[in-house]
């Protein structure tokens, strides 16, 4: 029996016009201060940019990467006394922290099929358990530390067609009967007095999931683990790793050498990491915010304000946010370029999902890189003895990021043992090499694409 994927696609992004701003999936990021265009960036005021690291510095802790990943790790260990310092190449939150679908999901990219194929179900019940208690924390963390990020609980997965219904249903009977979880089941009169759309037939409703604005989280993050003594630095990317006995992080004004590396570049390592990179692939996706629609008309839209994605392997999503938009995300390019019209197809899709606002258009559209794995597990573990990494959140990261931050934190200190359960995971390379890996998923998800057409 099958869990459906509730993936929480949309990576990069903002813009207050009409046009898209939109990165090749293939192209290096530029280091630059300014954060890439979207409703996120622009709904914040911009904070200072961190200074650069310039010259070698010593630290108990290095991290990569200033998204949910890397931001958690270094506060965790900061609040176990640990010297942290954290680059990032960009700006906190550039990349898929910062640009996401904003849905704090329950579980992982994979369905729990395939954590009780490769791990038995005692093992897999206790990833998931795992995974609702990373959403817990992090309403913990934002309580905590103040972070004003919009948290709203609720989250929908809905039907759209009679065979996508059998399998949700069956999907939720399974999760309450094995993994003693309070999912609902929602049949189409229920779901219509929540979320006025007609392309939907039944939901999954899932009470403990929530919704954030996702860069106000990553900026607050941030702020906590500065106040706790972690040392960021923006706009200092990674151009070479150390490894073996005496690690270090090497940019090209500097280093950072620390007993321990935590790597939490996902799907921006950009060939530091051969190994790892073999096992994930950068997926485009997208995601836009409508113009203003009133308070009275976003709740006739969505009516208890909660988040929602359907079941199809392309699948929509939405959210409404706290200024009464509709954030609507959808597509997924698996090529190294965004789909063609991309704007106008976005649009066109939610006005099929809710026709009501056929005259509401998309203000601003943007994207960006999640990273994924073959099997859409996870793939976390250490390398070397003292280099930790985690990487494959496969569209479902808002929570679990923060989780990894977490599990490597306390495999630092000590403590392995959830790191040791993931580590298990089995994650084969993806095929044909360099050249020929992206030609080849793109024909793998034009066919999964046909048949949520077709049937």
């Amino acid at each position: 029996m099958s869990v459906i994927h509730r993936r929480n696609y949309a990576g990069e992004h903002r813009s207050p016009s009409p046009t898209p701003n939109i990165r090749a999936a293939s192209a290096r990021p530029a280091v630059s201060a300014a954060f890439p265009p979207s409703w996120y960036a622009a709904s914040l005021p911009e904070p200072p940019a961190l200074p650069a690291l310039r010259g070698d510095v010593q630290a108990d802790v290095a991290v990569l990467g200033a998204g949910y990943t890397g931001l958690t790790a270094a506060l965790e260990l900061a609040a176990r006394g640990q010297r942290v310092v954290l680059l990032e190449a960009q700006r906190i939150g550039w990349g898929a922290s910062g640009r996401n679908g904003g849905q704090a999901l329950v579980g992982y990219g994979c369905e729990v099929d395939e954590l009780e194929r490769q791990l038995g179900r005692d093992d897999a019940r206790r990833l998931f358990d795992w995974s609702r208690d990373a959403v817990q924390a992090m309403r913990t963390r934002i309580d905590r530390h103040g972070i004003d990020c919009h948290w709203v609980e609720g989250h929908a997965s809905v039907a759209i067609r009679e065979r996508h219904e059998r399998d949700l249903r069956a999907n939720c009977a399974q999760l309450q009967r094995h993994y003693d979880y309070p999912m609902q089941w929602w049949d189409r009169d229920t779901l219509h007095a929540q979320l006025d759309s007609p392309r939907y037939r039944a939901a999954m409703f899932d009470p403990l999931s929530a919704h954030l604005q996702p860069l106000a989280y990553a900026r607050g993050l941030a702020d906590a683990a500065r106040a706790a003594g972690v040392v960021i630095h923006e706009d200092s990317p990674v151009v070479r790793i150390q490894r073996g006995s005496q690690p270090a992080l090497h940019t090209a004004q500097g280093s950072v050498r620390a007993a321990h590396l935590v790597v939490a570049g996902n799907a921006w390592l950009q060939g530091l990491l051969p190994e790892l990179e073999r096992r994930i692939m950068p997926v485009g996706t997208y995601i836009g915010a409508s113009a203003p629609l009133g308070a009275p008309r976003a709740r006739a839209l969505i009516g208890n304000n909660m988040a929602g994605a359907d079941t199809a392997w392309a699948l929509d999503y939405f959210r409404l946010s706290p200024d009464h938009r509709l954030l609507f995300g959808g597509r997924a390019s698996y090529s190294a370029l965004p789909p063609p019209g991309l704007h106008g197809v976005m649009q066109r899709r939610m006005h099929q999902v809710f026709p009501q606002l056929a005259d509401v258009p998309l203000e601003q559209v943007w994207g960006g890189y999640v990273d994924i794995t073959r099997n859409r597990a996870p793939h976390w573990g250490r390398l070397d003895g003292n280099l930790y990494f985690a990487q494959g959140f496969s569209g479902h990261g808002v929570a679990a990021a923060g989780l990894a931050g977490e599990v490597i934190a306390a495999a630092i200190a000590g403590q392995s043992e959830r790191l040791d359960v993931f580590q298990r995971l089995r994650h084969a390379p993806f095929p044909g090499g360099r050249l020929l890996r992206m030609p080849l998923l793109v024909a793998a998800m034009s066919w999964y694409k046909l048949r949520d057409a077709l049937w």
